[in-house]
């Protein structure tokens, strides 16, 4: 029997993630057509213990489609991890008959929507919103194609220099535990070499390939490196790099927050849609506990427990294969 939702609360929670706004315009506007009362909780969980939850309507989503960032804001709230202010949680909601709950966000946005959600029975739908795509169940996350297109960007215009100089870069990436972001951004951008969380690279391997290059007249080169390699981020990897190669001037840029912001890719802005639009529809379905993720361009759930659980996002084995063959 599909149960009889007439109010839905949304919110954004963790790290912003470009595609966020379009995600919560596709919640609200679904939920609007379907006669569904709609709230906006501000700061993320934070806000649900402040109370800062208010009523959103067809017009409270105009023209932010385009935009980068989330409209709802977000934050880290360590309250909401005890009893207390989860249940305060839970009182702010009950008091507006608030029986849905769509949560955009990453792990940490997913273990405390898991807990909250069976502690006091509320319904509740995961949308995958983090730039580094480390969820399982969901070939994409929301703010990633957004974020490679960025470092892309950004490694073009060093290239430039890199060329002009006889240079060599260390570009440090986002990706403490995942190295999606620097694999694709260093297919796409050409780069010389890579250093990724899940890949053993050795520092005598990198550097045979950069005397390589050398070796063969390359007049610069570009090394992605993901912020979670077992030797550092980008300033430690190109010091002991350094201390053994200086065929080139050594440079080191970090990117950083640069990743997450600007205005959502075509791709995010319908990944949004796609995922705020099936959310809804999941909890009018009476499903609860779920993540809806995109696999194989097909929209698909899966249990919150399994996209926390299960190993999250695998890197291709061509494209492994492909860093070290396109860059000689």
């Amino acid at each position: 029997m599909k149960p009889n939702i007439k109010n839905i609360a949304v919110l954004t929670s963790g790290g912003d993630a470009p595609g966020m706004n379009a995600c919560i315009r596709a919640v609200v506007r679904t939920g609007i057509y379907n006669g569904i009362n709609m709230f906006g909780v501000l700061q993320g969980y934070q806000g649900l213990i402040s109370n800062n939850i208010n009523p959103m309507d067809a017009r409270s989503v105009s023209n932010i489609i385009h935009l980068g960032g989330t409209i709802l804001k977000t934050a880290r709230c360590l309250e909401f991890k005890t009893d207390e202010g989860m249940a305060l949680a839970y009182e702010n909601m009950k008091a507006r008959d608030i029986d849905g709950l769509v949560v955009i966000g990453g792990d940490g946005t997913f273990t405390g929507a898991k807990r909250f959600g069976e502690k006091f029975g509320i319904r509740v739908m995961g949308v995958p919103g983090t730039i580094d795509n480390d969820l399982y169940g969901s070939d994409f996350t929301l703010g990633y194609d957004t974020a490679i297109n960025t470092v892309i960007e950004a490694i073009d215009k060093i290239r430039d220099t890199a060329d002009s100089h006889d240079r060599l870069f260390f570009i440090e990436v986002m990706g403490r535990d995942s190295g999606c972001i620097a694999l694709r951004s260093a297919i796409s951008s050409g780069a010389e070499a890579v250093l990724l969380p899940e890949k053993e690279t050795s520092l005598n391997e990198l550097i045979s390939m950069l005397e390589t290059g050398a070796s063969t007249k390359k007049t610069s080169s570009i090394v992605i490196v993901s912020e979670g390699h077992k030797d550092g981020g980008a300033y430690e990897v190109a010091k002991k790099v350094k201390e053994r190669f200086n065929h080139y001037d050594t440079k080191v840029t970090i990117l950083g927050h640069l990743q997450r912001g600007g205005s959502p890719s075509s791709f995010d802005r319908i990944l949004g849609s796609r995922l705020g639009f099936a959310a809804v529809n999941e909890l009018l379905k009476g499903n609860t506990m779920e993540m809806v993720g995109l696999r194989g361009n097909e929209v698909k759930t899966t249990s919150i427990e399994e996209a926390l659980t299960r190993h999250f996002f695998k890197l291709e084995s061509d494209l492994l294969e492909m860093t070290k063959v396109l860059s000689i």
